[in-house]
C-alpha cells in the first residue's frame, strides 16, 4: 500500500499544481537535450565490439602498430559480366589512379592485379588514418571513380572496400530507421484516435510519449561516453520508447476517462487512475527495468547499449506517466473529448458496456479450463517446435542487403578474386629476444598453409612484423563464404592444428586466430549460448520477485514466468519457420541465409518479457480488484479481462503496428527483430491473455493469488469497492450535499 499511497500523493500533487509539474517536465526534456548535445554520442569501435580469440587476435595485433589498415578496391570490370579488354581495362585504371593520386589521405597505391580468369582489374588503395573512420572519408574516392567512370563509359569502374560498404550501410540504416521513425506517430496517432474517438485525449499519449523519448536521446548521448553506441540504439529507444510511453498514458488514460463517465470529478478520477492504472505501470515498468537490466551480464556492448538506452527512456517514459500526466488530465481534462471524429466517437462510447465479443471469446476458457488450456498450449508448442532447429549466425558482410551499391560491387568482387571473400589474421607475440625464433615459426605457417587446399594459395599469405621484431600477423586468405562449412574448416585448421603446433613451440609466445568473419561469428556464437542461461535466469528470476512483492502471490508470480516463456518460445520458432527457410522471401523481401541473428533470440526474450508486463499487470490488476470487490474469481476473471480487453488489444496494436516498420526495412537484423517481436506480442495479446490465463487463473482457483490474504478469503463475499474508488465516491457524494 505504501507504494500506491506514494503513487497517489504523487498524482494529487501533480493535479493540483498542473503548471508546475508541466514547465518541471519541460526544463527537464530541453535540458537533456541540451545535455545530449554537448555531449554527442560516442560510437563504439572495432575494439569495443570484439570479443573471444578475435578480440585477443586484434589487441596482439595492436600492440605491435600492425592493426588493420583501410583499403578500398578499384575493381573494373566489363558491363554484363563479359570479356574484359586487359589493354584497355588497364588504361582506365591507370586514368583513375592519376584523378585518385590528387586526393590527400590516400597512404599508397598498389599495381594493378589481373584476376585469375581474367574477368576483372583490382587495384588496392591504402588510406591514411583510423580505419574506424574510414567510412566517414572515403567519399572524396567516391566521387573521384565516379568521374573516371563517366570518361570510360565502355567499363564498369567500381570501389569497394570495407569504409564504402560501411558507408553504404550507414545511408541505408539511416533513410529506412528514419522512415519508421517518421511512420511510427502518423500510425500510432492513428490507433489512438480509433482507441478515443477525439483528437485531443488521442494526442495526449503521443505527446507523451515522444516528449520521453526526446528526454531519453538527450541522457543517451551522456551516457554513451561510459557505453559506446555499435549502431541504431537510438532508433531503438525511439521505437521502443513510443510503444512502451504511449501504453503507459493510454492505460492511466483509459482508467481516468471510465472512473469520469461513472461520476467522478478530474481530481478523484486521477487518484482512482493513479492507485490502479498508475500501479500497474509502476510495477510494469520496474518489470521492464529489471528484465532489460539482466543484459548487461551477456558480456558484449552491443547488449549493454541496447539496455542502457531501454533503461533511460522507460525510466523516463514511467516519470511521465505518474508525474506530469496526471497534471496534463488536470489542467486539459476538460478539452479531452474535443474534438469528435463521429463515427469512432460513438463507437467508443459503448465501452461501459460489456463487450460480447470478449465474453464470447473468453466462454470456452471459464467454461471448459482443461480443454482450452490443452489446446492453446499445444498450439504455441506447435508453433515453437521449429525453434529446435534454431541455427545461429552473428551478421557479417555476406549478410548485408544487395540493395547497397557498393556490397553489388562486393559480389562482384569476390567472384573475380575469390581470395578477398574472408580472411584469417594470426596474430602472434613473443618476448623480447625470440624474434629469430617467431621468423622461423611464420615462415612455416606460411609454408603449411600455401599447402593446404582450405586456404588461397595466390597471392601468398601476407605478413607483418612490428618494428622491434616482437609482433607479427599473418593474413590467410580463403576462397569460401563466412557462413560456409569450408570457411569455419579453415577456421578450425588454423586454431585447432597449425597455430598452436607452430607458434606454440616458440617459448613464451601469445598467439590468437581473428580478422575474419567466420571467427568473429564463432566467437560471437559461443558468447551468446555461454552467457545465455545466466541472462535469461536472472531476468526470469528478477521477474518473479517483482511480481511475487506487487501482487503478494509466489503462484501468480510463477504464471507470468510460464506465460512468458510460452510466447517467447513460440515466437522463436516462428522465426525460424520464416527466416531459415526461404517461403517468405519474396512476402518480406529478403535473401535467408538459412540462419537467425545470433543475438535476437536473447534480446527479444528480455524486451518481449518487459513489453508483456505492460498488459500482463493491467489485466492482472483488473481481476484482483475485481475479485477484492467481492465478485466470485469466475466473475472476477471475466470482469478484468473484458474491462481491460479494448485497452490492451490497442496496446497491443500500437506495439505491433511499430515493430511491423522494422519489418519492412532492408537490413536482416531490423527485419529479423520487426518480425519476431510483431509475432511475440500479437500472441501474447490475444492467445495468451484471452485463452491461456484465464485458464490457468480459473484451474488453480482462489490458490492463484497464495500466499496473500485473497487466497484464505471465504467462498461468500460481499460486494465492496477498493478502498480508494470509495474515497473517491463518498468525496463525491459530500460535495452534491453542500449547499
Amino acid at each position: 500500500m505504501e507504494g500506491r499511497n506514494v503513487i497517489t500523493r504523487a498524482a494529487r500533487w501533480s493535479a493540483v499544481h498542473p503548471w508546475w509539474a508541466i514547465a518541471l517536465w519541460v526544463v527537464f526534456v530541453v535540458g537533456a537535450l541540451v545535455v545530449g548535445g554537448v555531449t554527442g554520442t560516442r560510437q563504439a569501435t572495432n575494439s569495443d565490439l570484439s570479443i573471444g580469440q578475435s578480440g585477443r587476435a586484434a589487441a596482439i595485433a595492436r600492440s605491435g602498430g600492425l592493426q588493420d589498415r583501410a583499403v578500398e578496391n578499384l575493381l573494373v570490370t566489363a558491363w554484363g559480366g563479359g570479356a574484359l579488354d586487359p589493354v584497355r581495362a588497364r588504361s582506365a585504371a591507370e586514368d583513375a589512379v592519376r584523378d585518385l593520386s590528387t586526393l590527400g589521405g590516400i597512404a599508397s597505391i598498389g599495381r594493378p592485379q589481373p584476376a585469375p580468369d581474367g574477368s576483372a582489374l583490382l587495384v588496392p588503395v591504402t588510406l591514411e588514418g583510423d580505419p574506424e573512420t574510414a567510412a566517414d572519408r572515403v567519399q572524396p574516392l567516391l566521387d573521384s571513380v565516379d568521374r573516371s567512370r563517366r570518361t570510360h563509359t565502355d567499363l564498369r569502374m567500381e570501389l569497394v572496400g570495407a569504409g564504402s560498404i560501411k558507408a553504404g550501410l550507414n545511408e541505408m540504416l539511416s533513410r529506412d530507421l528514419g522512415k519508421a521513425t517518421v511512420l511510427s506517430l502518423p500510425v500510432t496517432l492513428l490507433v489512438m484516435v480509433f482507441v478515443f474517438g477525439a483528437i485531443v485525449a488521442a494526442s495526449v499519449p503521443v505527446v507523451l510519449g515522444l516528449s520521453s523519448v526526446l528526454a531519453g536521446l538527450g541522457l543517451w548521448g551522456v551516457a554513451s561516453q561510459w557505453v559506446p553506441d555499435p549502431g541504431p540504439v537510438t532508433q531503438f529507444m525511439v521505437l521502443m520508447g513510443m510503444a512502451i510511453g504511449v501504453d503507459y498514458s493510454l492505460f492511466y488514460l483509459k482508467r481516468h476517462r471510465e472512473e469520469r463517465a461513472l461520476g467522478a470529478d478530474h481530481i478523484d478520477a486521477i487518484e482512482i487512475a493513479a492507485a490502479t492504472s498508475g500501479h500497474s505501470v509502476l510495477v510494469s515498468g520496474v518489470v521492464v527495468l529489471v528484465s532489460m537490466g539482466a543484459l548487461y551480464l551477456a558480456g558484449h556492448i552491443a547488449f549493454e547499449s541496447m539496455a542502457t538506452g531501454a533503461v533511460i527512456v522507460v525510466a523516463i517514459a514511467i516519470i511521465s506517466s505518474l508525474t506530469v500526466l496526471p497534471a496534463m488530465l488536470s489542467r486539459f481534462g476538460r478539452y479531452l473529448d474535443a474534438p469528435r471524429v463521429p463515427l469512432v466517437w460513438r463507437f467508443t462510447q459503448r465501452g461501459g458496456v460489456k463487450p460480447r465479443l470478449w465474453s464470447t471469446m473468453l466462454k470456452p476458457s471459464l467454461r471448459h479450463p482443461v480443454i482450452s488450456l490443452v489446446a492453446s498450449v499445444g498450439a504455441l508448442l506447435v508453433l515453437a517446435l521449429p525453434a529446435l532447429g534454431l541455427k545461429l549466425k552473428a551478421t557479417g558482410i555476406d549478410d548485408l542487403p544487395r540493395s547497397i551499391p557498393a556490397m553489388q560491387s562486393y559480389e562482384r568482387l569476390t567472384h573475380s578474386f575469390p581470395s578477398q571473400s574472408d580472411t584469417h589474421t594470426v596474430a602472434v607475440k613473443v618476448p623480447a629476444g625470440r624474434s629469430a625464433e617467431l621468423d622461423t615459426a611464420v615462415d612455416e605457417l606460411v609454408r603449411r598453409a600455401m599447402e593446404d587446399d582450405l586456404f588461397v594459395h595466390h597471392p601468398a599469405p601476407v605478413v607483418r612484423t612490428s618494428a622491434d621484431g616482437t609482433v607479427a600477423t599473418v593474413a590467410i586468405g580463403t576462397q569460401f563464404d563466412s557462413g560456409s562449412p569450408q570457411a569455419r574448416a579453415s577456421l578450425d585448421r588454423l586454431r585447432e592444428d597449425l597455430a598452436p603446433r607452430i607458434l606454440g613451440a616458440v617459448e613464451g609466445a601469445q598467439f590468437a586466430v581473428g580478422g575474419s568473419d567466420v571467427a568473429y561469428d564463432v566467437d560471437y556464437r559461443a558468447n551468446v549460448m555461454d552467457k545465455m542461461p545466466w541472462v535469461l535466469g536472472v531476468a526470469l528470476a528478477l521477474t518473479f520477485l517483482v511480481m511475487a512483492l506487487a501482487f503478494r502471490s509466489v503462484v501468480l508470480a510463477l504464471i507470468t514466468v510460464v506465460l512468458n516463456l510460452l510466447s517467447a518460445v513460440a515466437s522463436f520458432g516462428v522465426l525460424a519457420l520464416i527466416f531459415q527457410r526461404t517461403w517468405a522471401e519474396g512476402l518480406l523481401h529478403f535473401e535467408s541465409t538459412g540462419r537467425v541473428v545470433a543475438w535476437l533470440p536473447l534480446m527479444l526474450f528480455v524486451i518481449l518479457l518487459g513489453l508483456s508486463m505492460d498488459y500482463h499487470v493491467f489485466v492482472v490488476s483488473r481481476i484482483r480488484e475485481a475479485a477484492r470487490g467481492g465478485l466470485s474469481l469466475r466473475e472476477a476473471v471475466e470482469q478484468g479481462i473484458t474491462r481491460t480487453a479494448g485497452v490492451v488489444t490497442s496496446a497491443a496494436v500500437v506495439m505491433v503496428c511499430v515493430f511491423a516498420l522494422l519489418a519492412s526495412l532492408n537490413y536482416i537484423e531490423m527485419k529479423q527483430m520487426g518480425v519476431g517481436m510483431a509475432c511475440a506480442v500479437l500472441l501474447d495479446a490475444t492467445l495468451i491473455r484471452i485463452v491461456v490465463l484465464p485458464a490457468m487463473i480459473t484451474l488453480l482457483g482462489w490458490k492463484t493469488w497464495w500466499p496473500s490474504r485473497l487466497a484464505r478469503q471465504p467462498v461468500a463475499r460481499t460486494p465492496r469497492m477498493p478502498a480508494i474508488v470509495a474515497a473517491a465516491a463518498a468525496s463525491a457524494a459530500a460535495r452534491t450535499t453542500l449547499p
